[in-house]
């Protein structure tokens, strides 16, 4: 078994802000796995918010063994950016050696389209409301906020998209006052869904805080061993396989956390149509899914996700599964 990680950058369309700070490209990490003639890709986002970067995600990668499989890879890395990779390219790997699609193997109903959310970025109002007037023929719109200015910029986009389902993420960004205060505005506003309000360290305050709008767990939610710490605080668990250590890991907190009574959003870093092609699987279904990271970019895979009004579709063989 042949493992190759490569660094790669993808220029952004135009300038990505969010409450941690702007980027202009994307910097992900593409992983390809060589054996018996067949190849096998994935792709991650290391994220510095949980201690990742380019070189510690390649660093973890470069020092698997020469031979496993998906069955061993959850005791050999932990859930994050470098298993989600390695997870993903033996999924592709083993697609291309059986002759079929990633969701046959999995037992998975044959997927289709799934409506995406298309993130604004944070800017003052004005521009949010030029931002959201541009893309008001979008079904969903997300609004990264977590700002002390968060209402005046709620307030813009809602005029320039007065059709659109909004959701808000906070990014950890408010404390349990500023949200409870909030909280009001964003049901007079027509706001669908909150993530993450508050610290993933502090968010015990959500217990027996009133949530007329359905709150969202992002970083408060790697995987499974997640959940048994949302009860009584989330209504909703925000999949992304950069944080479940692949599709492997994805697929059982999706069914986990149904059985517990939680609806799903399926959500993603920003990365190329290959990080988001396994998470498309994973996305059917869901209350929400936020897989735009291709439509924030300037350049992408050489054949990427096709998106059209029904949404995101399900990746063609030679992209992934």
């Amino acid at each position: 078994m042949q493992i190759e990680v490569t660094a790669e950058t993808f220029r952004l369309a135009q300038v990505f802000t969010i409450s941690r700070g702007s980027r202009t490209e994307a910097q992900v990490l593409r992983v390809q796995i060589k054996e018996g003639g067949f190849s096998g890709q994935g792709e991650c986002v290391p994220y510095a918010r949980y201690g990742e970067t380019l070189e510690s995600v390649s660093a973890e990668i470069r020092g698997l063994p020469d031979r496993f499989d998906r069955a061993a890879l959850a005791d050999l890395l932990p859930a994050g950016a470098a298993r989600n990779a390695v997870d993903c390219a033996l999924w592709d790997l083993e697609s291309k050696r059986a002759g079929k699609r990633a969701w046959e193997l999995a037992g998975l109903p044959v997927p289709g389209p799934e409506v995406t959310a298309y993130t604004l970025s944070l800017a003052e109002p004005d521009e949010m409301q030029a931002q959201a007037e541009k893309n008001a023929h979008r079904p969903i719109l997300k609004i990264k906020l977590g700002t002390p200015d968060d209402m005046p910029r709620l307030e813009a986009v809602r005029r320039g998209a007065p059709k659109s389902v909004i959701i808000v993420d906070a990014n950890e960004g408010w404390s349990a006052a500023v949200y409870a205060d909030l909280a009001p505005h964003l049901v007079r506003l027509g706001v669908a869904l909150v993530e993450q309000p508050l610290p993933a360290g502090a968010d015990e305050a959500l217990i027996g805080m009133a949530r007329p709008v359905p709150v969202c767990a992002d970083e408060s939610c790697h995987d499974r061993a997640s959940l048994a710490g949302l009860a009584g605080k989330y209504d909703v668990v925000n999949i992304k396989l950069d944080k479940t250590g692949g599709l492997s890991e994805a697929l059982r907190l999706r069914t986990a956390a149904l059985a517990e009574g939680y609806r799903v959003m399926v959500g993603c870093m920003v990365g190329t149509s290959l990080a988001m092609a396994p998470a498309v699987l994973v996305a059917q279904g869901a209350m929400v899914t936020d897989l735009d990271g291709p439509l924030l970019l300037a350049e992408d895979r050489a054949t990427p996700l096709f998106y059209d009004e029904k949404g995101v579709y399900p990746p063609e063989p030679a992209l992934w599964g």
